[in-house]
């Protein structure tokens, strides 16, 4: 259920509507708007009787939600949600440009890869300091060092930087680091996890798991707004079909069909989309068409020495030739990447 409340409603009746809605056992989540302030309501098990509210001083009219996500829900917050990374914002009319190697490998490697992405024009950097990967064997990341690297790399190049955070240890030291985290597809209905990143302060990209559905990730990111975490971008990043000519199939449907249900920003991640270099523009280019609020791309000095994901990697010359073209295409929808 969401309440509306007037536009002159103070800031009284608001508090009384959402005292109201505690006695009951329930939990209120205001949400101040540019003209008036919506008050939704979760923890109930079935119906919330709206007559209970409907003659409070203050209530403008009572709306009831019907999507099991309800606090992501756009029947809940029909505005279109900003996200503010630093002077970065995803959402609105602004394309925003994450970029970065897969891992973070040493002190170089991250200060060539920052330097060379802030040249072209990206806005934030990644890079992983935890990898959670397939095989045991493979490089598993550097740890803390990594993300102390990662940090100064972002300080010495003016970008705020995002990494991924596999467990409630890794999230802590994220949160310490990195200005925004990440939760990856192998975690995204890791709900104690979600719940952490719900409490951590910090504004938090959504991977959809390699075989969820849509309303699953919707739900996933339900886990982290409950806890008082509003800034959640959504991150399409292909999922795992029949088709072999691609390491996965990146779904560009989810970026309307979720702008469609849900006021969260979404972007797409198309190396890990596609695994394929030469797939990573096109992809790119076909994400800004179909309104994606931007995109998040592996970039590495030395893609062949790469030690994760290096065929999916742009060399920086790619990564130039990537953002020229998707803001050809921005500019042309109406959509910002400064």
């Amino acid at each position: 259920m969401l309440i509306v409340m007037d536009t002159h409603a103070t800031p009284k009746q608001v508090e009384s509507v959402c005292e109201e809605i505690r006695m009951l056992g329930l939990t209120p989540h205001p949400m101040p708007g540019a003209q008036r302030t919506a008050i939704g309501i979760t923890g109930n098990k079935g119906a919330v009787d709206a007559a209970r509210f409907e003659q409070l001083p203050g209530v403008m009219r009572i709306i009831q939600v019907t999507a099991p996500y309800k606090l992501v829900s756009r029947e809940f917050h029909e505005a279109d949600s900003l996200v503010h990374v630093g002077n970065v914002t995803f959402g609105g009319n602004q394309f925003a440009v994450v970029a970065g190697p897969c891992a973070v490998e040493s002190a170089e490697q991250i200060d060539r890869a920052a330097a060379a992405v802030k040249s072209a024009g990206a806005h934030m950097l990644r890079g992983g300091a935890f990898k959670p990967r397939t095989s045991p064997y493979s490089f598993q990341g550097l740890g803390e060092p990594g993300l102390k690297l990662l940090a100064e790399a972002g300080q010495r190049n003016g970008l705020p930087v995002v990494t991924e955070a596999i467990d409630a240890e890794s999230l802590e030291l994220v949160v310490r680091y990195a200005d925004m985290v990440q939760i990856g597809a192998r975690n995204m209905q890791n709900f104690s996890l979600l719940r952490r990143a719900g409490r951590c302060g910090k504004p938090v990209i959504l991977k959809r798991g390699m075989a969820a559905t849509l309303e699953e990730l919707l739900m996933a990111a339900e886990y982290i707004v409950n806890e008082g975490n509003h800034d959640v971008v959504l991150c399409e990043r292909g999922v795992r079909t029949f088709a072999d000519h691609t390491r996965n199939t990146l779904d560009l449907s989810a970026i309307p069909f979720v702008q469609r249900t849900s006021h969260l920003p979404i972007i797409a991640d198309p190396s890990h989309g596609t695994g394929r270099r030469e797939k990573v523009t096109p992809l790119s280019c076909a994400a800004a068409a179909v309104g994606a609020d931007g995109l998040i791309i592996e970039v590495h000095p030395d893609p062949d020495h790469a030690l994760s994901d290096g065929q999916q990697s742009l060399y920086p010359d790619q990564f130039v030739d990537l953002i020229a073209r998707v803001r050809a295409i921005t500019t042309v929808i109406g959509r910002h990447l400064n």
